[in-house]
C-alpha cells in the first residue's frame, strides 16, 4: 500500500470519484457536488486557510495501484478554541482495517508534525453544518452535504481507537404531524397578544430580513462555544449562497413590537435534485437542476436553524412561530420535514425536538482520539 497527496488535476479527480465507485451498488448513495467538496480545499473560498488553518489531502492505493482509500487532514486555530486538536475528514475506504489503519496513520503524523495533540473526525475544514460524523444509524438517503457511509465504517474508526466525543441526532416528522395539545396552548397564549406576529421570508425585502435574522443568531447562538458574533456581511452572504434555492415560504420570523425575537430557517432538501446530476454542476447541469426544482419539488424540507433571542426562551415563541408556519408550510409540496443534526450535548433543543413528535431518523458520531492512548477521551461538554 501506499498514498499520493493531492495536489493536481489528476489526484483531485482521482480522490473526488472514488467514492462512486466504491458506493455503486449502494442506491442510497448520493454523489455530493464536487465543487461542494473542491471549495473546502480551495484557499480563495474557504476563509479557515485565511486565519492560519491547514489541509491536506491523499488517495491510498494498493499493490496492484487500484485506489482503495481517501482521506483529509486539517488543522483549524480556531477549533475547539486552541487546544492541539486537529481534524481528519472526507475518510472513504474499502472494508479492510488494515487500509483503513494506514490512512489513520498518515492522517496522524502530519498531525502530529503541526504540533497536535489529539484527531477528531470526521469533520469538517470549516462549519458543523457539513460533512460532519460517521452515520451509525440511518442508513438512507443523505441530506445535502451529510457524510453518508457504510456501516462498516462503524469498526474501521473504533477498531483504530477513536472513541466517541459525540453523537449527532437528526429528527423527522410527517409535515401534517398533530402537534401537542400544550404546544397549541403555548401558541395561542402567544397569539393573543397582538404586539407579535409571524411571517415568512419575502424576497422582495430581503436585506431586512438578512439584518433581522443576524440580529436574533448574534442574541440567541453567538456565546454558545465562544463563538463570535456573526457580521452582517457575514449574514449576506449566507443568504446569497441560498439565493437560488430558497423557498421564501418556509423561512419564518418573529416580532415582538416589530423587533426581531424568533427565527426558523429551513431550505428544501437539495439531495433531491443533485442526485440526478453525478457530482457536476455545469450548465446543462444547472438546467436540469432548475428542471427538477420547477416540475419535481422536493418533498422533504430541512431545518437549518432555530433561534430565540434569550429573553423570550421558554415563553412558547417557538411554539408560536413554528404553529403559524405550519399552517403555510401544510399547503406546499413538502410532505416530511426533517431537522440537522443536534449533539446530544443539548438536551434542550434535542426536547424540543421530541416534543414536537418528531421520531430519531438518522445518528451521526464524531470520534475522538488522543494520540497518547493512556489519555481518556471526554464526551464533549453538555450545554445547560
Amino acid at each position: 500500500m501506499y498514498t499520493v497527496e493531492v495536489k493536481n488535476n489528476k489526484t483531485r479527480k482521482q480522490f473526488l470519484n472514488f467514492p462512486a465507485k466504491l458506493y455503486e451498488n449502494d442506491k442510497n448513495w448520493i454523489h455530493p457536488l464536487n465543487q461542494d467538496i473542491e471549495k473546502v480545499f480551495d484557499p480563495k473560498k474557504n476563509k479557515v486557510f485565511k486565519r492560519g488553518g491547514k489541509a491536506i489531502r491523499w488517495i491510498l492505493f494498493d499493490g496492484n495501484d487500484q485506489i482503495i482509500g481517501r482521506i483529509a487532514a486539517f488543522v483549524n486555530p480556531k477549533y475547539e478554541g486552541k487546544a492541539a486538536v486537529g481534524g481528519i475528514g472526507f475518510f472513504d475506504c474499502i472494508n479492510d482495517q488494515t487500509a483503513a489503519n494506514y490512512l489513520f496513520n498518515q492522517a496522524k503524523e502530519w498531525l502530529q508534525s503541526h504540533g497536535m495533540e489529539t484527531m477528531d473526525g470526521p469533520i469538517n475544514f470549516g462549519e458543523r453544518d457539513q460533512w460532519w460524523g460517521v452515520l451509525v444509524e440511518g442508513f438512507h438517503e443523505p441530506l445535502y452535504n451529510m457524510n453518508y457511509n457504510f456501516p462498516y465504517y462503524i469498526d474501521l474508526f473504533e477498531n483504530y481507537g477513536f472513541k466517541t466525543y459525540f453523537n449527532q441526532e437528526c429528527f423527522s416528522l410527517p409535515i401534517t404531524q398533530k402537534l401537542q395539545p400544550k404546544l397549541h396552548d403555548r401558541h395561542d397564549a402567544i397569539a393573543k397578544d397582538k404586539d407579535f406576529k409571524a411571517e415568512h421570508l419575502q424576497l422582495n425585502n430581503l436585506d431586512k430580513y438578512i439584518q433581522d435574522f443576524v440580529t436574533i443568531y448574534n442574541k440567541a447562538w453567538a456565546s454558545h462555544g465562544g463563538g463570535k458574533d456573526m457580521s452582517l456581511s457575514q449574514g449576506r452572504l449566507i443568504f446569497k449562497s441560498m439565493k437560488l434555492v430558497i423557498d421564501p415560504k418556509i423561512v419564518w420570523f418573529v416580532y415582538y413590537k416589530n423587533e426581531p425575537v424568533a427565527f426558523w430557517l429551513n431550505l428544501p432538501d437539495l439531495n433531491q435534485y443533485f442526485k440526478h446530476l453525478n457530482g457536476k454542476f455545469g450548465l446543462l447541469h444547472k438546467l436540469k437542476f432548475l428542471w427538477y426544482k420547477t416540475f419535481k419539488k422536493s418533498p422533504r424540507a430541512i431545518g437549518i436553524a432555530f433561534g430565540v433571542v434569550p429573553e423570550w426562551q421558554g415563553k412558547g415563541v417557538d411554539n408560536f412561530m413554528i404553529i403559524e408556519g405550519q399552517k403555510v408550510i401544510t399547503t406546499l409540496s413538502y410532505k416530511n420535514y426533517e431537522m440537522q443534526w443536534i449533539g446530544d450535548f443539548n438536551p434542550k433543543m434535542i426536547n424540543v425536538a421530541k416534543s414536537l413528535g418528531a421520531d430519531l431518523s438518522r445518528k451521526l458520531r464524531t470520534y475522538r482520539y488522543h494520540f497518547d492512548e493512556s489519555k481518556p477521551v471526554e464526551r464533549h461538554k453538555r450545554l445547560n
